[in-house]
């Protein structure tokens, strides 16, 4: 692998900070928003002290391939990740730090809810359903293994927590947040989405055990997909080559950090560890591997 010098932060001190996150440095631009991905990491919702190299590049080129691959019955907030067509001589100053990690976005009134579907059972719904047979109220057969595969893609929303953790919620309170006739089209589109990018993956030898997506209202008030799509920090991807349901999967996602951080009984409160650098060259691995496999091509 190419050496590549992670990048933490961004200071574009021409252009106004809309939000840093804990991946991404978002500023304004005129009427659009310009969102960077940064190699930040989070676990546990506590950032990192480490980056790892290309995971910028590979959240913003896969969201690009997602957002492009589903345009054609979603409509998404993506304007471009060219440099060049972004119109601005201030952005073309740091080209040398954005190119291939920033995306200039249309800005949105974001819904507040964390759209999940869940097409295998893992993590946080894996230990809500051996209490409880069921997921964010949604009642499911009995039996089922870890990892196995769901009877159908189920929808099971989260709180959007600006600080703190997400919180899984049934969908009855997702309407009484924002009304039931949007709660039900981002319960639509949210599994129509799933189910066209879960096939395209499974042919190539990923399986998208789950996925998170947000959505926003435009100004004419259509909804539309933003964020990021389908990328390993908001999804969990896994080798279709050896899966078996019963145990936890080999992932191609930052679920490898997690395992780690686990493995030294961390207490998952700030500040969090460095990581030690072969499991920073893992991570990065892992992050350009699921975008060769989705996309066919490569980043470095």
């Amino acid at each position: 692998m190419k050496q590549n010098t992670p990048l933490l932060t961004t200071q574009i001190p021409q252009l106004t900070l809309h939000n840093r996150g804990k991946v991404r440095d978002i500023y304004e631009v005129n009427d659009s928003l310009l969102i960077i991905a940064t190699d930040r990491i989070s676990a546990f919702d506590v950032v990192l002290p480490n980056g790892i190299p290309y995971k910028g590049k590979v959240l913003t080129a896969l969201s690009e391939f997602w957002f492009g691959y589903t345009s054609n019955s979603i409509e998404n907030h993506l304007i471009t990740t060219r440099i060049e067509q972004m119109n601005s001589s201030i952005i073309t100053q740091h080209k040398d730090i954005l190119a291939g990690r920033s995306m200039l976005v249309k800005k949105v009134a974001v819904i507040p809810v964390e759209c999940v579907v869940r097409g295998y059972l893992a993590g946080s719904g894996w230990k809500e359903y051996q209490k409880t047979q069921s997921i964010c109220g949604i009642k499911l057969p009995p039996g089922l293994k870890e990892s196995e595969k769901l009877p159908e893609p189920i929808f099971t929303p989260s709180t959007k927590a600006t600080t703190g953790h997400d919180e899984n919620i049934p969908f009855s309170k997702v309407v009484d947040s924002i009304g039931r006739k949007l709660a039900e089209e981002l319960k639509e589109k949210s599994l129509q989405v799933y189910l066209k990018a879960s096939k395209y993956a499974r042919e190539r030898g990923i399986i998208i055990c789950d996925t998170k997506f947000e959505w926003g209202i435009t100004k004419d008030n259509k909804t539309i997909l933003i964020d990021e799509a389908l990328t390993p920090d908001s999804s969990r991807f896994w080798p279709l080559e050896g899966y078996m349901p019963g145990v936890p999967q080999h992932s191609y996602d930052k679920q490898f950090i997690r395992d780690y951080l686990e493995s030294i009984r961390w207490d998952k409160k700030p500040p969090a560890p460095t990581l030690p650098p072969d499991i920073i060259q893992k991570t990065s691995e892992k992050y350009l591997n699921a975008y060769k496999a989705l996309t066919g091509k490569c980043l470095t």
